[in-house]
């Protein structure tokens, strides 16, 4: 069996660091690398979807990811993105990822054209190939992809030893409980969706990788710490309060991601910019949503981390 243990936990999203010229800040990236130390997480998913992926370019990317590794002083478990729209630049990625010494990269499938299972698992594989010694994760997001990991599908790329396990971000809990069935011990499931992240860990998840969790990792890390111990009614509650902090977050005229940098602002003190056109950023109307939610991170915390 492979050790898989430095991938099970809370892992956040990375979210992209913007100048205010709306250029990628390598200060603002060694930043929120090291509040994520600081914050004690797992690991740092980076370049995914928190992170803009699909609106920046290749080389956006590797600036991001270079100055993650540069701040990180080893205690953080690294997962890459790199999947793009196609396979040329998604293989540069992989390479990159594996010359800076990333634990893992991770692709999505292309989005767009509805391609048959075969061509996805060819630019799974292609992808993997350019990174030959780097763990591969799969990431499942069908209601953005537009295309769903089937157990085929899965059980195909299984045979690829470089593939770890999968990032599920599908909505029905019972995907996560099919692929762990599936695949065993031997193989790591992470829950997406934020939302369920202690029906997803219940039901078979052994970390999680969330957009949400950057914002307020104290009380993922609280829920994952009562999971382990068996206190699921603190851990129902917690999932409660942080799910009405996600409600409050995503009713704002500005996209979610330029809500999240805004309460980052006022309660950790990073300036991370906005978010890249043609995503929303905030709007006058946002502030008061913005520091609501911002207020309702700092008592949920205090509630039930202190």
């Amino acid at each position: 069996m492979r050790n898989l243990e430095k991938y099970k936990g809370v892992i956040p999203a990375f979210y992209a660091c913007y100048d205010k010229n709306g250029n990628i800040s390598p200060e603002g990236v060694q930043s929120l690398t090291k509040y994520f130390i600081k914050k004690g997480v797992k690991g740092v998913y980076v370049n995914g979807s928190s992170g803009e992926c699909i609106y920046q370019s290749v080389e956006d990317r590797k600036i991001v990811l270079e100055n993650v590794m540069k701040a990180n002083d080893g205690s953080l478990t690294v997962i890459a993105h790199v999947a793009c729209n196609n396979t040329k630049d998604s293989m540069e990625l992989a390479r990159h990822a594996e010359s800076l010494g990333v634990d893992a990269i991770a692709a999505i499938p292309p989005i767009y054209f509805r391609l048959p299972e075969y061509s996805i698992a060819e630019y799974w594989n292609d992808i993997s190939s350019a990174a030959p010694n780097t763990d591969f994760v799969i990431y499942n997001i069908p209601q953005l992809a537009g295309v769903a990991l089937t157990l085929n599908l899965y059980k195909e790329m299984r045979k690829n030893p470089r593939v770890i396990g999968v990032k599920n971000s599908s909505m029905p809990i019972q995907d996560i409980q099919q692929f762990k069935q599936e695949s065993g011990d031997d193989y790591i499931i992470f829950n997406g969706p934020d939302e369920q992240f202690i029906g997803g860990r219940v039901i078979g998840a052994e970390g999680g990788i969330g957009g949400t969790y950057g914002v307020m990792p104290e009380l993922f890390l609280k829920m994952d710490e009562l999971i382990k111990n068996g206190e699921m009614e603190k851990a129902k509650e917690i999932q409660y309060d942080a799910n009405a902090i996600i409600y409050k977050m995503c009713s704002g005229h500005g996209n979610l991601y330029a809500i999240i940098k805004g309460i980052l602002k006022i309660n950790e003190g990073l300036d991370l910019g906005g978010v890249r056109k043609p995503l929303a950023n905030l709007a006058d109307s946002d502030m008061k949503i913005v520091e609501e939610a911002a207020k309702m991170i700092r008592e949920a915390i205090k509630k039930y981390v202190g």
